[in-house]
């Protein structure tokens, strides 16, 4: 496995974005004199020897972390609450902010375990679509016993974390408190009725937004039901995988054409008009959460740990979110071979470097104290690279379009809740004949339901006949399952307008079917789930050819 070195990295980092973001960030700055070395610690594939010893070392962090008081950072609980109040979803701090607090949580598991060369293993569910056997056993599941003095009811966990938190909210600075006002939060009742689900506005709780779980159902999937199902694993699959990593650049406005999400005016800001989800987020991400929680198959709720803010409680996360991490890696890898920029360039590199981060843990359990984006948009921040993975051989050299092959983008019609979008066949005959670097994928804007509402993932369906309201995997009209990680916290601000980058299947009957000098494609959105469902209403569709 290749790693780019520290020289290297700043090399193409300054020509990215110009010699003078160097010092906004030690991750950029560090190892610029000196020799270069190889990572101190690798992460493997969690099915692979070296990533079940690392399990071991895993579980006897896990478990020094659950006896720690409630006061210390580092108690399971405390450190899972760093997330629920800092983490960005649906923006292009996503993978940055994901990265300082997954490196800051392996270096405590390194110290607590006393192994000092622990790494975070990574799930490849794209080539094991099933939760690893090992996260079955003892505390690698949440719903083991020694979860159930904190979590075997609600009444346990608040007499347990709610005292300290309560402490902890009292001891935040002005930077902190304002950072929290700009998600929503003002004060400590309304993080705490998000916890329980309690929707002020509807004046009662809803299960299906809850952010506690009581311990026996902490996870919906388990030793004897261990795989993903067929739309999961769809949503992980190699046609998702590599057109998620196929674009050139960080961000651009639009998403198809972004390895990041939204760009937001700070990373705690959940809405910015309208949330646009880039691939890799909006499918495998939000989909693996989800899926590992329950969502659909015990529909209306209450889900696993993984649906909801407080994910870290279940120890799946941080699997989970390393092989995110590694499919950053392979793409600022793949960047970086071709030439081209890894980072936001131009205005937006000031605003994405030095956004602040204000709430992380160290390994040592203090507070890491204001640091910022541009401290942890390299791997030599932690110190590890990655073993082999899906991707790990894909080429690393993209393809670019002639201009004179590239169609931009083509806007739909919006009708009764339906989107039609008609294509010329000769971008349908390349993307058949995978010509394209990316294959052709619709942009679908809609507005997620809110208030009482529940429906958090959606199934989009081309071309289906106007009586088919649910399909399965495998229907010719499925073009994949689109999901909101979360539920809509009422008391955080989050957005309801949203756009998904949907990378459309080749085996799509309205391709198979094609005549003519034109096709259309008819796309709709309905509820995911087992049973048929009305539409939802979409406000807007455009088709892209990637490049």
């Amino acid at each position: 496995m290749m790693r780019y070195t520290r020289r290297e990295f700043l090399t193409t980092t300054a020509a990215a974005l110009g010699s003078s973001m160097l010092p906004f960030g030690s991750a950029l700055a560090a190892g610029a004199e000196g020799p270069d070395k190889a990572a101190r610690w690798r992460r493997y594939d969690v099915a692979t020897p070296e990533g079940q010893k690392m399990l071991v070392s895993y579980a006897r962090g896990i478990e020094a972390m659950l006896k720690l008081p409630p006061e210390d950072p580092l108690n399971w609980f405390r450190n899972a609450f760093t997330h629920f109040l800092d983490c960005p979803h649906g923006n292009w701090w996503f993978y940055v902010w994901h990265r300082g607090y997954v490196g800051y949580f392996e270096r405590a598991i390194r110290r607590l375990s006393n192994d000092p060369n622990f790494a975070m293993p990574f799930w490849d569910w794209t080539r094991h679509p099933e939760i690893p056997a090992g996260m079955f056993d003892g505390v690698l599941t949440p719903t083991d016993g020694a979860y159930s003095p904190y979590t075997g009811n609600l009444a346990k966990f608040t007499s347990f974390i709610k005292p300290s938190l309560t402490k902890y909210w009292n001891s935040l600075s002005s930077a902190q408190r304002t950072q929290l006002q700009s998600r929503g939060y003002s004060t400590f009742d309304q993080v705490w009725n998000d916890v329980t689900g309690y929707n002020v506005a509807q004046k009662t709780g809803i299960s299906g937004n809850q952010a506690f779980v009581v311990t026996c159902a902490a996870r919906y999937l388990s030793r004897s039901n261990p795989k993903l199902d067929e739309k999961t694993t769809y949503d992980v699959s190699p046609h998702v995988i590599d057109s998620g990593l196929a674009p050139t650049l960080f961000y651009d406005p639009s998403i198809s054409n972004s390895f990041a999400s939204s760009k937001t005016a700070t990373h705690l800001v959940q809405p910015d008009g309208s949330t646009h989800f880039s691939i890799l987020e909006g499918f495998p991400h939000n989909k693996v959460h989800n899926y590992i929680g329950g969502v659909g198959p015990i529909d209306p709720g209450p889900y696993g740990n993984m649906t909801n803010f407080l994910s870290p409680v279940d120890p799946i996360f941080y699997l989970h979110h390393s092989n995110m991490d590694r499919l950053w890696y392979l793409w600022t890898k793949k960047q970086f071979l071709a030439g081209l920029p890894i980072l936001p360039t131009g205005s937006d590199s000031n605003t994405f470097l030095n956004e602040p981060f204000l709430f992380y843990v160290g390994g040592d359990g203090g507070f890491v104290g204001p640091s910022k984006a541009g401290d942890y948009v390299s791997t030599t921040a932690f110190d590890y690279d990655y073993g082999p993975g899906y991707g790990s051989e894909l080429p690393t050299q993209p393809k670019l379009q002639a201009s004179a092959e590239r169609f931009g983008s083509i806007k739909g019609a919006v009708e009764a809740n339906t989107a039609s979008v008609t294509l010329p066949a000769a971008l349908v005959k390349r993307h058949l004949a995978d010509t394209l670097p990316a294959p052709l994928i619709a942009e679908v804007t809609f507005d997620r339901p809110d208030g009482l509402a529940l429906a958090r993932e959606f199934d989009v369906l081309v071309n289906a006949p106007a009586d088919v309201g649910q399909v399965d995997a495998n229907s010719p009209y499925y073009a994949g399952t689109i999901a909101f990680f979360g539920s809509t916290m009422p008391n955080m601000a989050m957005s309801h307008s949203a756009t998904f980058a949907v990378p459309l299947r080749k085996t799509l009957q309205a391709f198979s079917t094609a005549e003519g000098a034109s096709t259309r494609l008819n796309i709709r959105l309905v509820p995911s789930g087992p049973q048929p469902a009305d539409p939802v209403p979409v406000k807007a569709v455009s088709i892209t050819s990637g490049g």
